[in-house]
Order: structure tokens, then sequence, then C-alpha cells
């Protein structure tokens, strides 16, 4: 019998994912494996909302602030390493704890990664000389003629996302959307899947109160040490790259800080979307105290060692 148990933890951005996988590392004595694909780069803090210095003291967290903007660092290869260590910590731990909302990076390490055929190099090569010349839009609108499933369901804002589609549409004549889903990894050890959420305009108004925070904290100053580097892909980022547009003098502050709230509550509403497919989350408002979570966990524990 196997006793080991993945708790995986999700939700919107601001919902209160971290300080919950906190609590709950605390309570099972385990550790943390972040799955938040932006608190991966060590040089951006404040605009990625990275666990505080008293968080990251209260429980031991993997892949925070672990790699530079200037690595190429894939779903692919997360799984790979995040993988490895889940089970190096089963050595020491029955449980250990998962939190992020990326949803991608959550998926890789419930399910496996899709197989994907091996694709001409050249083809990617045209498709980034295409963003550098023309722009997203124009990418975004390609991948909706070839793939209209995936461009409806997708980050289209994401040009490494966007980018990778359209080279598997391009390379293979087939849908990028044909590819997915096509079998799950099984896993080594028993999952339980947990979400915090609350009504949309209160996820929103938390949002708000987070990038004014934010603010508050030197983002502005984060982003101005960054901005030599806004070419790179992790640069594309919410909170970033509308204050890079501010640098450039395309717009106000204020208006750049109402389009980083925009941008964000955009973000929040196609992370419930995509989590709320997964029949397999129980979810809990976040107004939960954290004993009922607790008792919860316990109980699902217990029975799967029965």
């Amino acid at each position: 019998m196997n006793n080991n148990v993945l708790i995986s933890v999700v939700g919107p951005t601001a919902i209160g994912k971290t300080a919950l996988g906190v609590h709950i590392a605390n309570y099972f004595n385990t550790e943390i494996i972040s799955a938040d694909s932006r608190q991966f780069f060590k040089e951006m803090s404040i605009g990625t909302a990275v666990p505080s210095p008293e968080e990251l003291a209260a429980a031991k967290h993997h892949f925070i602030q672990h790699i530079s903007i200037e690595d190429q660092y894939s779903v692919g290869d997360f799984e790979k390493e995040a993988t490895a260590k889940i089970s190096e910590l089963f050595k020491k731990h029955e449980i250990v704890v998962m939190v992020g909302g990326s949803g991608m990076y959550v998926k890789s390490i419930l399910e496996g990664l899709d197989d994907f055929p091996e694709i001409d190099p050249q083809i990617r090569e045209h498709l980034n000389e295409s963003l550098a010349q023309n722009g997203l839009q124009s990418l975004q609108e390609q991948l909706k003629k070839l793939d209209p499933e995936y461009y409806e369901k997708a980050d289209m804002e994401n040009p490494h996302r966007v980018i990778r589609a359209l080279e598997i549409c391009i390379g293979t004549g087939k849908k990028f959307s044909s590819f997915l889903n096509k079998k799950k990894q099984q896993r080594n050890f028993d999952i339980i899947e947990i979400g915090l959420t609350a009504d949309r305009q209160k996820i929103y108004d938390r949002i708000n109160l987070r990038v004014d925070l934010m603010m508050q904290e030197g983002l502005l100053a984060e982003a101005k040490q960054l901005y030599p580097k806004r070419q790179l892909n992790a640069m594309n980022t919410v909170g970033y790259k509308e204050l890079f547009r501010y640098f450039d003098q395309e717009i106000e502050l204020e208006f750049a800080i109402s389009e980083i709230k925009k941008n964000t509550r955009r973000f929040a509403k196609r992370q419930l979307t995509w989590f709320r497919k997964n029949n397999n989350i129980h979810w809990f408002d976040y107004t939960t105290k954290p004993e009922q979570i607790m008792m919860f966990l316990s109980e699902e524990i217990n029975a799967l060692n029965k």
C-alpha cells in the first residue's frame, strides 16, 4: 500500500493560496512545491507576489526564485525537476503540498504532459521573427484560423504558448488541441486536490487591493530595474509589461496601474475557467477557517489509507 499523498492547492490569484499552503505544510510537518510559473524567476519579486520572508521561513518552499529570467525554462523542465523533487521529499515525508495557480504546471505534475511530435526548429524561428516584426495579434489571428478550439480556451496573451501551438499546427498539419489529453500519466502517489474561491467581485476587489499594495511596496522601481530586459519572454508578465509601456511614454502611470488591475482580473477569470473544468477539486470559500480544511484533508488521507 502506498501512503504518499500530494495535496494540491489551487485557485485564482490573490485568493490566499500561499497562506493556506503554509498552514497545511505546518499542520502535516512537510514542505511545499510551488507551481507558480512567474515565481520561479529570481529577479521578479514584488510583481509576482513571491511568498514573504516570514512565509518562506514558516515552511520550506521549492521552486521559488530558483532560475533567472535569462534562462530557457519550460513546463517540461518543471515537470521533470518537480516530480524528482517530490519523489525525494516522499522519502522523509508521507505528505507533500503543492501550491500554485499556473494551470498547465499543476496539470503537468498531477497528470503528466501530452506527447508532441518533433517539429522543425526553423518553424519556431520564423514565428519568433513574425512576433518581433508584426506583434502578437497577427499570430493570435493565425492560430484562431488553424485551431479555434485551442484559441478559445488558452491564454492568448502568452506569446510562448501561442508560438508553441502554432508550430505544432504548421509542422504537423493538425490542430494543436488534437494532441492534448491523449493519456494520463500514472503517478505513484495519491492526490488530494483543493481550491480556494470567492464570488467574482470579491476576487476582483482583492486583486485591486493587491496591485495597490504592490505599488506601495516598490513595484515601479522593480519594473524599472528590469526594463532593459523587457524583450525577454519572462518579462511578458502582467504587472511589468504595463509599466514598461509607461516607461516608453505610451501611457500615463495611473492608466498603467489600472491596466495591471484589469489584466490581472482577466488572468484570474482564465484561472477559474481552467480549474473549474477539473471535477476532482474540492472547493472552499477563501474565508473558510484553516482548521475546517485541515479536518477535511485529514479525513481524506485516512480514507486513502484504509
